[in-house]
């Protein structure tokens, strides 16, 4: 269509005076085609009640206004729900006190009434369909002596019990769908909390993983790179084995790195290889002597196979303790013992200290990351000085949390 076809204000964007602006914006959000609707399902459904209505009062102009003026505060029900409701039980009052037909006149009202509970306005519209219908029982049977149709008698009690029910239905109806719509908002709610802290875990996850695969081998490789600094010079052949070292750490730092990051890829997708767990504790004591510590490993209990998220968490525990050995302990030593019972692990590392001066104190990401791991599964961290000297920690994981027991 071209523009010789459209409202003045709606040819150009911005065009026309600020009235016309918010008035075109006013007409595209007005519910105008069920407004409509109503309109004209009450002057017709009108018109044919007043066929079979011959004691009440023919259906004039004024009849026709008010039958129109009860679906115009429709076009207002979801900006104004409260004047809607109001309004047009007020319409349908009027319409009733003037004598005409019975009929489809109160479809205005169960709309407005309906929109006014479901947007949370429940008391307005009890009280506006309470007032249309004691004016109902006070034209009925009281004041029907001074109004329209002439010599019309009170009506029959027991006939109030329809257009009650009626009522009372509506409104109840009206409850109901308010309660579902705000239990899905609720539920819609809960939905969005749950995606935003399963985000977060798995930042968080993804965070300590980083940390203790970065912060264990890049020790190693600070140590070794002093070593090599030192030997460079006199002894070279000491030098390219710090510096063998230092490649196969950052190798295998890259390719755990790269593990990591495989979890963010599309979901679904299989990690590339299997997470590090207790069976590389030789491989970790290794890394450990490269750096110079020596790390005295035992095992008491009968070994059992660990589930995976137990399995991956001890394994970085320990290598973060022995981690923290080597960057902030004076000892060249460390003792690992693995302790397995019916129903947890126990892992204790200790060293003999003392703490050097680059030791950080206690609370460092490092022991944060340990409490995380543990608490994750349900279980515990002690870290702190020994009585004797040096160092400990001691964590206690439980094999059959309420997550592994329910995947």
């Amino acid at each position: 269509m071209g523009s010789e076809g459209r409202a003045p204000w709606a040819r150009e964007s911005g065009a026309g005076s600020p009235w016309e602006r918010w008035f075109a914006r006013s007409t595209r959000r007005l519910p105008w085609r069920s407004t409509l609707a109503v309109a004209a399902l009450q002057q017709i459904g009108g018109h044919y009640a007043a066929l079979d209505q011959s004691g009440r009062v023919p259906l004039d102009s004024l009849a026709r206004v008010l039958l129109a003026a009860g679906p115009a505060f429709l076009l207002i029900r979801h900006r104004h729900p409260r004047v809607a409701v109001f309004g047009t039980s007020l319409v349908t009052l009027l319409y009733l006190g003037g004598g005409y037909p019975y009929g489809p006149v109160f479809a205005s009202v169960v709309i407005a009434c309906f929109t006014a509970i479901v947007d949370g306005h429940r008391r307005a519209a009890w009280c506006a369909v309470g007032l249309l219908w004691a004016g109902h029982l006070l034209i009925a049977h009281w004041l029907y002596r001074w109004l329209p149709p002439g010599g019309d008698g009170p009506s029959a009690w027991n006939g109030e019990w329809a257009p009650t029910a009626w009522a009372v239905a509506v409104l109840v109806g009206s409850e109901l769908v308010r309660l579902r719509r705000e239990q899905w908002v609720r539920d819609r709610v809960e939905r969005a909390t749950a995606e935003r802290r399963r985000a977060d875990e798995e930042r968080l996850r993804i965070a300590r993983e980083l940390h203790d695969v970065l912060a264990h081998s890049i020790s190693v490789i600070n140590v070794q790179a002093g070593v090599g600094l030192a030997l460079l010079d006199e002894h070279p052949e000491q030098a390219r084995a710090a510096l063998t070292t230092i490649k196969a750490a950052s190798k295998e730092a890259l390719g755990e790195v790269r593990q990591v990051l495989d979890t963010l890829r599309t979901p679904g997708d299989a990690p590339r290889s299997p997470a590090p767990g207790l069976d590389r504790l030789p491989e970790l004591a290794e890394q450990a002597a490269d750096a110079g510590l020596t790390v005295d490993i035992t095992t008491e209990g009968r070994r059992v196979a660990l589930p995976p998220g137990t399995d991956l968490a001890a394994f970085r525990i320990v290598q973060e303790a022995l981690t923290n050995i080597v960057r902030h302990s004076g000892s060249r030593t460390a003792r690992v013992r693995l302790s397995y019972r019916p129903d947890a692990l126990g892992l204790r590392v200790d060293d003999d200290g003392p703490a050097t001066k680059a030791a950080l104190p206690s609370g460092g990401r490092g022991l944060v990351g340990m409490r995380e791991r543990a608490a994750a599964l349900g279980g515990t961290v002690e870290a702190g000085p020994r009585p004797d000297g040096g160092f400990r920690v001691s964590v206690l994981l439980p094999l059959a949390t309420p997550h592994q027991e329910n995947p």
